[in-house]
């Protein structure tokens, strides 16, 4: 299994947008260093709390600061975008990040967004597919026509192949509806569950994961479980106590946007007591141990009915910054190498030292024992050779 953040990322009002975004870029320095693998970057416009306009923009720069782990668009909302434009872009990513790069794509969640650009909501996935089949088809070296509504491709072709040979990876998001998935199966693209931690979210994914399968072999592709990504909120600390203290600093805020963003927000109540005391029952965000991580990632694993490829934070300012960083060091230090076959090794190896009942101890011992004997020994026999050199000289010609 691998692991990342999905950063949308949630940015109260009222702090400084600038030190806002560069935390952002640091924090993925900090998941860098701690041997993540993936980093998905959202794009928003609107709400003033996900502030990244320009996944594409955010990613480059992430991408100079950063050695290994991969970026994606997280996710790039396609009616927003002529399909030539975020095609051309995503390549030349795909060549400045030598292959680092990832393209997520999805309807765009917030319909403030899709209003500012008159896009009615119900339009939002007819489009996003229709966009999604000319990225595509352009990504595939196609020369494309097509006259649409919102868009025109005329003789439309890309200048350039991606990096990536054959292409980067693309992955679809979806949390209720079946869109996602349809996509995903049709294309034989990957699929992000935005919403697996959220009680509905969980049900569905065994319905989407039949679904991605069924539309797949349908269209002569593979629905491949590694490239199945699932979403879910987590803040761990040493102590139960101590993460949901953690927590305070932030939690009511992000509830309090929620509730102006979906129906039914994931996280529910006024103050922090209440949220986390709804949570508690909701079981939406892992706020507690690592124990509790391993438990809702075994709990995922079941709700999948077969196993997912990653698992995706989704990146929040529910605790400060030290506590933030904190909890993802404890996460790769205590539960990622449990689903990484990082254990077994140094297990079984220091049951086989422990089980020998001393005897490597007294093997330890008898061997210091001899080296100091042979030490005393050796010293021993050049004192008598120095005795015996005088003597040797004394009868001189």
């Amino acid at each position: 299994m691998r692991f990342g953040i999905f950063m949308a990322p949630f940015h109260p009002p009222g702090q400084n947008p600038t030190l806002a975004l560069h935390r952002d870029l640091e924090l993925i320095e900090h998941l860098d260093r701690l041997g993540y693998d993936e980093a998905w970057i959202g794009e928003h416009h609107s709400a003033g709390y996900e502030i990244i306009a320009s996944p594409e923009v955010f990613i480059a720069t992430a991408a100079e600061r950063t050695r290994r782990i991969r970026l994606g668009t997280g996710v790039s909302s396609l009616p927003y975008h002529h399909p030539l434009m975020l095609a051309d872009r995503m390549v030349l990513l795909d060549h400045l990040t030598r292959g680092r790069a990832m393209l997520g794509v999805g309807p765009g969640q917030l319909t403030s967004d899709a209003h500012m650009l008159g896009i009615p909501a119900d339009t939002q996935r007819p489009r996003m597919e229709e966009a999604l089949e000319m990225i595509i088809r352009l990504l595939r070296g196609e020369t494309v026509t097509h006259h649409s509504d919102w868009f025109t491709l005329q003789d439309a072709r890309l200048q350039l192949a991606p990096y990536t040979n054959p292409c980067f990876e693309i992955a679809v998001a979806a949390s209720f509806s079946p869109t996602g998935a349809r996509a995903a199966g049709r294309w034989g693209l990957g699929l992000l569950s935005i919403a697996a931690t959220v009680r509905q979210g969980m049900d569905l994914l065994s319905h989407h994961w039949n679904l991605w399968e069924e539309i797949a072999l349908e269209h002569g592709n593979v629905a491949d479980r590694s490239r199945w990504r699932l979403v879910g909120p987590m803040h761990i600390a040493e102590t139960r106590r101590q993460a949901e203290r953690d927590v305070e600093f932030g939690i009511a805020q992000f509830s309090r946007y929620f509730t102006h963003v979906l129906p039914a927000g994931p996280v529910q109540g006024d103050t922090p007591t209440e949220i986390i005391e709804n949570n508690r029952r909701t079981g939406f965000a892992v706020i507690g141990t690592p124990d509790d991580a391993i438990a809702k990632l075994d709990e995922l694993v079941e709700a999948s009915n077969g196993g997912f490829g990653c698992f995706l934070f989704m990146d929040t300012d529910w605790a400060d910054r030290p506590a933030k960083w904190r909890s993802y060091e404890l996460f790769a230090r205590e539960v990622m190498p449990r689903y990484q076959g990082q254990l077994e090794r140094p297990t079984a190896s220091m049951e086989w030292v422990t089980r020998s009942g001393g005897e490597f101890v007294g093997r330890a011992a008898h061997a210091i024992q001899k080296a100091i004997a042979d030490h005393a020994a050796e010293r021993a026999a050049r004192a008598a050779m120095d005795q015996e050199e005088p003597a040797a000289g004394t009868g001189g010609p």
